[in-house]
């Protein structure tokens, strides 16, 4: 699942990718503007926010694949102090 982030023109949720080369950032989806769907030739409209690089929530979080960390805390031994 993508992080959603809220676009700078619309203040809407919108999902974001990580942008290669930029730890921590990445570029929002584009979508449509609200309210403003189709121009008279039928072209869609994108939000002005549209693929604009923002920063990601929680960036550099590694997530823990297929409970990594479950079984390295079962392996450790515990420690004393």
């Amino acid at each position: 699942m993508m992080p959603r982030v809220e676009c700078p023109s619309c203040n809407r949720l919108i999902a974001a990718a990580p942008v290669s080369g930029r730890p921590g950032m990445g570029r929002i989806f584009r979508h449509d503007e609200p309210g403003v769907r189709r121009e008279r030739s039928g072209s869609l409209v994108s939000c002005p926010g549209s693929l604009d690089v923002v920063t990601l929530p929680d960036p550099g979080m590694q997530l823990d694949l297929f409970g990594e960390a479950e079984e390295q805390q079962e392996h450790d031994d515990p420690v004393l102090f």
